[in-house]
């Protein structure tokens, strides 16, 4: 890993990309990195587009702004290609993961993409029939660590059991870890 690798999450308000960013951060620090995990406020509503962001740094970090120039950009509800660029400053190497049904080379066509690695998978079955409901956000974290290997997979699982536990029932928790296994697992890159 380089010495700063910056994601965009960009969701629908209620599909947890807050959540997901702030998770991938503190698995990081779990991992003894730098981290910073953010959502960006204004007038979000439920289904309205959000973005969040997350960086992780084997050194301190000293920006603190919106990621600009992300290593990697996940987006949590493919009906946001067709209003948001999501593409928006993607370097050259990064990576795009998307969940949808549809193939890497679907997607990279759809964008109109000539950069980067594009990643797919359908987060949104995972999540229904796992959890029975459309909660994309750790499956989609399950993949992002398949599709980067920015984190270790079992750090990102031990840190997501010990953050939900406080909050939801051993069922929704356990639900949550099969997720994001079968994610990291399932997705796809061209």
């Amino acid at each position: 890993m380089k010495k700063l690798t910056e994601v965009r999450w960009h969701g629908r308000g209620g599909q947890g990309a807050k959540t997901a960013a702030l998770a991938l951060a503190s698995s990081a620090l779990s991992e003894g990195k730098y981290i910073q995990g953010f959502p960006e406020y204004g007038p979000e509503r439920m289904g309205a587009p959000i973005q969040s962001f997350t960086r992780i740094s084997d050194i301190p970090i000293t920006v603190h702004a919106h990621v600009v120039n992300p290593d990697a950009v996940v987006v949590l509800d493919a009906t946001l290609l067709d209003t948001v660029d999501v593409t928006a400053g993607l370097t050259e190497e990064g990576v795009i993961l998307v969940n949808t049904p549809q193939s890497p080379r679907e997607v990279r066509e759809k964008l109109h993409l000539s950069k980067g690695k594009v990643f797919t998978v359908d987060a949104t079955s995972i999540s229904l029939g796992i959890l029975g409901r459309n909660l994309p956000n750790t499956p989609m974290l399950g993949a992002l660590i398949k599709a980067t290997g920015i984190l270790n997979l079992e750090a990102v699982i031990s840190n997501v059991k010990k953050k939900f536990e406080k909050k939801f029932s051993s069922r929704v928790v356990e639900g949550n870890v099969q997720a994001i296994k079968k994610a990291y697992e399932e997705v796809q890159s061209e």
